[in-house]
């Protein structure tokens, strides 16, 4: 669950500071999916960027699964960060690494210990068991997009923050890729908060919120 009071964020240009989020107020119950839309410089990256641990607010009230952000130190937060799912417009794969090995990369980093139980079944619900030993470059947009579906759900979040993923992709590839995320999220009973410009994508979600000038229309 995410639950955002009276959220501010300004940016400052040397003397000038510019508010870029004015007393947000947002609740998302366990398990729905949240849209964020709006104009470029709207704010919507800036507030996922908040939620994910990213970037601290100035001022107001943020709890994600009951656990207050405002109240965590660095090291609190970087544990934090380990138990969300992150999934960027430009992939982040890393291009010298298989498609299995990308997958793995984070996990290995952030649980050495601990088995990739989830790995067979989330590969194959995305429909990279055949791309395993294949490289990023030899890969589709939509295909490398689901490298990092897989990637952000194999550590079994509770809460998965999404930035413009079909950003790269044509519109049919961007309705396949957000129907697998959302499908996958549903049957995990993950929160899922995702930034798009598509009012076309809208359907697959619980709550959509449009930003304007830095509030919520």
């Amino acid at each position: 669950m995410i639950e955002v009071k009276d959220l501010c964020f300004s940016r400052h240009d040397g003397d000038n500071k510019h508010r870029i989020l004015n007393q947000l107020n947002l609740l998302v119950p366990a398990a729905q999916h949240l849209a964020l839309l709006g104009d470029s410089g709207s704010g919507k990256t800036t507030l996922l960027h908040i939620l994910a641990g990213l970037l601290q607010a100035d001022s107001g009230w943020i709890s994600v699964n009951n656990q207050a952000l405002s109240s965590l130190n660095e090291p609190a937060l970087a544990l934090y960060r380990r138990k969300i799912g992150l999934i960027f417009q430009h992939y982040q794969l890393l291009d010298c690494l298989t498609v299995k090995q990308n997958i793995l990369f984070q996990h290995k980093l952030n649980f050495p210990k601990q088995a990739a139980n989830e790995f067979e079944p989330i590969v194959n619900a995305l429909g990279l068991q055949n791309k395993l030993n294949t490289l990023p470059h030899q890969l589709s947009g939509g295909e490398q997009q689901r490298v990092g579906i897989a990637r952000a759900l194999l550590n079994k979040p509770q809460i998965i923050f999404a930035d413009e993923p079909t950003g790269n992709l044509d519109q049919k590839r961007s309705h396949q890729v957000v129907k697998l995320l959302t499908t996958l999220c549903r049957e995990r009973g993950i929160n899922l908060v995702m930034v798009t410009h598509s009012h076309q994508l809208t359907d697959y979600f619980d709550q959509v919120k449009v930003l304007r000038d830095g509030c919520f229309e």
